[in-house]
């Protein structure tokens, strides 16, 4: 693989205001009150709630309480906020422009109760004014409770970029959790100049509620349908709808095809950043034997090393966040919160790809492999991932979630505009990723046979044990 496959040469910066908006914060507490929310546990959808709980403070001209993680979820997770983030940094770096304090004051000897409220769905700045002002002006403290996707993607541009500046500056992670990830991608760096770092959802949970099939036969059936009741609200299942429209994640055996296809080869090293593994070992074996040079932060990291993160998902989780953040390329079978964060993170910081699946399409090409050759399957795959190889042009400007699109806070480099390069802003594609509750729509682009990508265009190997795994 070329050297210029590893170093696209994108140039854009982080271009955000240092104090997004003009004017004093005003200390609350008392008057109007403080502001508590109460976040999940899971890095890095923490990110992003926490983000938005800060410019929710900003609008309403609160005082935010440091968040406090829900410690009752799933992840069954104990570490609190100053485990995980560095507490005081968060404090002040962004006093300029939000007052948060550690704790809710006392009023007498007693100490505040706040009035638990739950804000609409992707609410605007008037929303929040009218919705929940009303009730921190009566109240004196409330308490944000579910705050997933409660903030309205669309801000203006002074509020993106105080996004901007929470997300990518304000939430630095403690020194132990930054110290272990800095050293597991150093660890990774002495095996390969470069590497691949693969957030792999496959946990059965997740399988359950995604309502996919996996070609498990009936044990999986069984099983998962099992773990699906714990969810009484989802509707019933139907495999094949949810695979068509581009639902269900990759297996670890298509996620490991569809790298070869895209001319990634088999001494390529992989970071593979994973939960529990639906079918364990038995579901890796093939995408072991597709890059034999596999890495977790298990394998590269003593038992004794990783003792002070192992009890907790969260800070395990934040370590493979900061090996995937500084992997060379980083790829998903998923288009969860990772994926979304971490591309536009990487867009952010000067821009390192980000590949994920076009799922509705491979869908497709996975159903018929057996009746194409190796060369006509990885020549489809390399056009159907047009649009998802973490292209900074992408996604035109304000389109998409802006965690994953933050254009109101990157720059053009000026040099790469004047010379016709590729920029950020330039080329947007005509399909757009859609809102959604709970995912993205997927980029569903034209078949076309001359397609190709900034790292597929020149990738195609087409080796003989591909060859073989296509003829049975």
């Amino acid at each position: 693989m070329g050297e210029s496959r590893w170093n696209p040469k994108w140039k854009q910066r982080p271009c955000f205001a240092f104090r997004p908006v003009e004017g004093v914060r005003v200390e609350i507490c008392g008057v109007r009150g403080c502001q508590l929310s109460t976040m999940d546990a899971v890095i890095p959808a923490t990110d992003f709630k926490i983000t938005d709980a800060v410019v929710a403070a900003y609008i309403l001209n609160a005082t935010l309480v440091v968040p406090r993680l829900d410690q009752k979820s799933y992840w069954k997770d104990s570490s609190n906020f100053t485990e995980i983030f560095d507490v005081d940094w968060f404090i002040s770096f962004l006093s300029n422009d939000v007052k948060i304090i550690k704790q809710l004051p006392t009023k007498g000897e007693k100490v505040i109760t706040p009035y638990n409220m739950r804000v609409p769905r992707k609410c605007t700045p008037k929303c929040y004014q009218n919705h929940v002002l009303p009730a921190l002006n009566k109240k004196h403290a409330v308490q944000l409770t579910k705050f997933d996707y409660r903030l309205s993607n669309m801000l203006d541009t002074d509020l993106q970029k105080l996004r901007c500046r929470v997300n990518y500056h304000g939430l630095r992670f403690t020194d132990p959790i930054l110290g272990m990830g800095k050293k597991l991608a150093k660890r990774m760096r002495m095996k390969s100049k470069h590497f691949i770092a693969l957030h792999l959802r496959f946990e059965p949970d997740m399988l359950a509620f995604s309502g996919c099939y996996f070609g498990g036969g009936e044990k999986e059936r069984v099983e998962l349908a099992a773990i699906r009741k714990r969810w009484k609200t989802l509707h019933a299942s139907n495999p094949d709808k949810e695979r068509r429209h581009g639902r269900c994640p990759l297996t670890p055996e298509e996620i490991g095809i569809m790298l070869r296809a895209l001319g990634f080869g088999s001494d390529v090293h992989m970071y593979v950043a994973s939960g529990e593994v639906y079918g364990g070992e038995e579901t890796l074996a093939p995408l072991k034997a597709l890059f034999p040079n596999f890495h977790s932060k298990e394998t590269i990291a003593s038992k004794e090393e990783l003792a002070p993160f192992s009890s907790f998902s969260s800070r395990m989780a934040a370590l493979d966040y900061i090996v995937c953040d500084e992997s060379d390329v980083f790829v998903t079978n998923n288009n969860g919160n990772m994926a979304r964060i971490l591309a536009g993170r990487r867009r952010y910081f000067g821009h390192k790809p980000t590949i994920r699946p076009n799922a509705k399409k491979l869908y497709k090409l996975f159903l018929n492999q057996n009746n194409m050759t190796w060369g006509e399957f990885a020549s489809r795959v390399r056009t159907n991932q047009i649009g998802f190889m973490g292209e900074p042009n992408e996604v035109r400007p304000g389109r998409g979630e802006f965690h994953e699109n933050p254009a109101a806070c990157i720059c053009e480099d000026s040099e790469a505009k004047s010379k016709g390069g590729p920029t950020p802003q330039s080329q947007p594609h005509d399909e757009q990723l859609a809102e959604d509750d709970h995912e993205q729509d997927w980029l569903d682009m034209d078949d076309s046979e001359n397609g190709s990508s900034a790292l597929g265009n020149v990738l195609h190997n087409g080796t003989q044990e591909l060859e073989e795994l296509f003829s049975d």
